[in-house]
């Protein structure tokens, strides 16, 4: 059917029934005979002008002599049929229809109740009517239209290696039947946002060659009971007619959080989450039909859906690290001109943390920036400029500060660097600035790592919390008195005190107890009395107190730092006010020479 005649509009409706009121309303009147006065046609009746009258309950239409055509409001006259009589006027009655109005007041309603119905189906996404609202919403992409394969995917090589194993079964499902091995039935793809879970569902099925149905967790739960459910049935049956084929759910945790848990139940989306669980039970994985979703919540999934027989597999999609990263920005800078490669390697140091989907938008930005300053290449300087962006958000240029509140901004960044080169084995700083950027930072220090970490030892976390606490210090030891300027700086710092004493045991008092129950723990307690910490009132108050030790002794000595270089610090900041920007070769040599 040509999509033109589907896009049928329940406006159509409405201008047909009133197109066809007007038509019963005005037409009749174009045909209509003279409307005279009652008066005039009882003195028209005496003078023996009238010939034939035809009365019905509201009108009396009527012929005289010279055939003239009339009608006239009836009124209630005892005497009418008796002076029709006398002077032999032709009576008859007529009984007037109302089967049009009384179709109108039944079949009109009726039709305006399906017709918003219909209407508020085809906004929801059910456009072929609503005998499909239990037909599976899921996009299906067969073999020649997914043009993703492993080749766009990096920075994920474990993830790579676990999946080889699936497209290889879905190649050559024979070879694993012949030693009666059993591929695993679901896959769980695990890890933070934008680390490329959904990129690598479909890099499996580009690999494969196979059909790849794609749904979103959400999309199974509508208004109507029963939907997600039928929807469940509806969406394995498909795939299992084009077997081999993958089932990819993206965001699981909107369809399988654990049932049972919080003050209301969702019996929709439980019905829907059972439904789940027996299609994955019934259906046979040497059919080929392999079943892949994306959480970056597992904590919260319900047990029944990470039990073997399920998702049997679970696979991490993690942050990347330095190779990865730099492998990542290569295959983003594809279609982007550098102006050296090389800074890509540099690039990928700065951006610890960062997953792929950051790493796609640093390089977009970059791109843009060489644009608009009408570049032919991307150079180092709007690559940086791009991390900047993403990191800490947009300059604000139009933010114009005081002089008193530049001096104090700067003598603030300084302190974060002084403290930080002071400090050994810290990271490096790279840039300082006082141009405002993002919603509150009203400057920013940029610190490089010389290599990933994945553990931190005692002493560096309070390196970290006397680095946070620099800019402070700094504004306490010039000016006397503190600022509202280091607010995300204490929460920083309070977030990590916490840390190291409530998860890490890094407290004598406290001993080597962890204190901090996981997300899981505490998604699934039940119970009215249970609360996230299950430890005593004097625990808690003895957990505060430590927290504000480790505060309060690495205050000291970032403010111990800051006082010996206190002339330091006062020449640097002349320095930045005057470049609002300085580099960290630009602050050794500016601390070197003084």
């Amino acid at each position: 059917m040509d999509p033109k005649q589907r896009q049928f509009s329940i406006w159509y409706m409405f201008i047909a029934l009133w197109v066809l009121i007007l038509i019963q309303t005005f037409l009749p009147s174009l045909f209509n005979p003279t409307e005279i006065p009652y008066s005039e046609f009882k003195s028209s009746v005496e003078a023996n002008k009238v010939t034939e009258v035809t009365v019905s309950p509201q009108v009396i239409h009527g012929k005289m002599k010279e055939d003239k055509v009339f009608h006239t409001i009836r009124i209630e006259d005892p005497d009418l049929l008796r002076s029709l009589a006398q002077h032999q006027v032709k009576v008859t009655g007529m009984i007037e229809s109302t089967l049009f109005r009384d179709l109108l007041s039944w079949i009109l309603p009726i039709v305006l109740f399906f017709g918003v119905w219909w209407f508020l189906l085809r906004r929801m996404g059910q456009s072929q009517g609503f005998m499909t609202v239990g037909q599976s919403k899921a996009k299906i992409y067969m073999e020649k239209e997914v043009k993703v394969t492993f080749a766009d995917v990096a920075g994920v090589d474990e993830a790579k290696e676990e999946l080889e194993e699936i497209i290889e079964f879905l190649k050559t499902p024979e070879k694993f039947r012949r030693l009666g091995g059993k591929i695993p039935k679901g896959i769980l793809l695990v890890g933070p946002p934008g680390t490329g879970k959904t990129l690598l569902a479909k890099a499996v099925a580009g690999e494969a060659g196979v059909p790849f149905f794609s749904i979103s967790g959400s999309e199974f739960v509508e208004m109507f009971v029963g939907v997600g459910a039928a929807r469940v049935r509806d969406l394995f049956e498909q795939a299992k007619s084009k077997a081999p084929c993958i089932i990819f759910i993206d965001e699981l945790d909107a369809l399988g959080k654990a049932r049972g848990v919080g003050p209301m139940a969702h019996e929709e989306r439980e019905q829907t989450l059972n439904q789940l669980l027996v299609e994955m039970d019934g259906f046979d994985s040497r059919a080929g039909v392999i079943l892949m979703a994306a959480t970056n919540r597992p904590e919260i999934l319900d047990p029944a859906l990470l039990r073997p027989g399920r998702f049997d597999r679970q696979v991490l999609v993690d942050r990347p690290d330095k190779i990865g990263r730099l492998a990542i920005l290569k295959v983003h800078a594809r279609s982007i001109t550098l102006a050296d490669p090389a800074d890509l390697e540099t690039i990928a140091a700065m951006t610890p943390g960062f997953v792929g989907a950051d790493l796609a938008n640093v390089l977009n930005e970059a791109a843009l920036l060489a644009v608009r300053r009408n570049k032919d290449a991307v150079g180092m300087s709007e690559l940086q400029e791009a991390v900047e962006r993403v990191v800490g958000g947009l300059e604000k240029k139009n933010r114009v500060l005081n002089q008193m509140e530049r001096a104090r901004v700067a003598h603030h960044e300084i302190g974060h660097a002084l403290v930080a080169m002071s400090i050994p084995g810290g990271d490096a700083v790279h840039k300082i600035s006082i141009i405002p950027r993002g919603i509150a930072a009203l400057g920013y220090t940029m610190q490089l790592p010389t290599e990933d970490r994945f553990l931190m030892t005692e002493s560096e976390l309070k390196n970290r919390i006397a680095i946070l606490l620099g800019g402070r210090a700094a504004e306490e030891v010039i000016y006397g008195e503190v600022s509202t300027g280091a607010q995300d700086d204490l929460r920083k710092a309070t977030d990590i005190a916490k840390s190291m004493i409530k998860a890490y045991g890094m407290s004598e008092k406290l001993g080597q107890v962890s204190l901090e129950r996981d997300r899981q723990s505490i998604f699934l307690q039940t119970g009215p009395s249970q609360t996230p910490g299950d430890y005593s009132e004097q625990t808690s108050r003895e957990i505060d107190c430590e927290v504000r030790l480790l505060i309060d002794e690495q205050y000291e000595r970032a403010r111990d730092l800051i006082k010996a270089q206190e002339a330091t610090l006062r020449h640097v900041a002349q320095a930045l006010l005057e470049k609002e920007t300085i580099t960290g070769e630009e602050l050794k040599a500016l601390a070197a020479a003084q």
